[in-house]
């Protein structure tokens, strides 16, 4: 029953310091998925346009990623961002999260794209459309209708990785949880807090993208 008090005290005692945490946490997956959106895309396009070199290079960039861990990832590109080009912790940590997810999220994309009917290809290029705006105005937006749903469990996945970024300093929740936990060398309960904050972030998420889903399928 104390253990239980305590674990209440720790929850409401301290919920303003988390919820700085919780900002940090969440503007960090915000910002690192719409760069690895930009970067998957990129790579996506890399990946189909039937140019060998440019093939190798995605396929390059998929496989590093791939066989790399991320918590490596994310220091190589800390160490190399902050201490050659200066850049800040947060844009640092946000890049190496960006690029783990933007090798994943090139697949999906890829993966979307690909199931286009060949049709429309031919419908838009009927239509006097270039590749390049056929692509932009007919294959891309129903490409990413398609997505959406990989992408949300992307972005789900995503929020539960930026976890990593506390190795390098970061105080997001888990970076939060670890200070508090060693000024008091009483880790558990601020550990079990922050796994309640996402538990409640990634339920909210969850409740979001099954939304979305099911009014893109009434749009169908």
């Amino acid at each position: 029953m104390e253990d239980i008090l305590h674990f209440f005290d720790v929850f409401t005692g301290s919920y303003d310091v988390f919820l700085d945490g919780l900002w940090i946490t969440v503007k960090l997956s915000v910002v690192s998925l719409l760069i690895a959106i930009i970067i998957g895309l990129f790579v996506a396009l890399l990946k189909i346009s039937n140019i060998k070199i440019l093939e190798w290079i995605a396929d390059a960039y998929i496989w590093i990623v791939r066989g790399t861990p991320l918590i490596v990832q994310i220091f190589i590109l800390y160490y190399g961002l902050t201490d050659i080009l200066l850049i800040p912790m947060f844009w640092a940590g946000a890049a190496g999260l960006a690029f783990h997810s933007g090798a994943y999220i090139a697949e999906i994309i890829r993966g979307a794209i690909q199931s286009i009917d060949k049709g429309q290809r031919e419908a838009g290029l009927s239509l006097g459309m270039n590749k390049g705006m056929t692509m932009k105005r007919i294959i891309l937006p129903q490409a990413f209708r398609r997505a959406v749903p990989s992408l949300g469990n992307q972005f789900i996945i995503g929020i539960k990785d930026s976890s990593l970024v506390s190795f390098i300093g970061m105080q997001d929740l888990f970076g939060v949880a670890s200070t508090m936990g060693s000024n008091t060398f009483d880790y558990l309960p601020y550990y079990v807090t922050v796994a309640i904050y996402y538990l409640l972030i990634v339920l909210i998420l969850t409740f979001i993208v099954n939304k979305i889903e099911k009014r893109l399928a009434v749009s169908d």
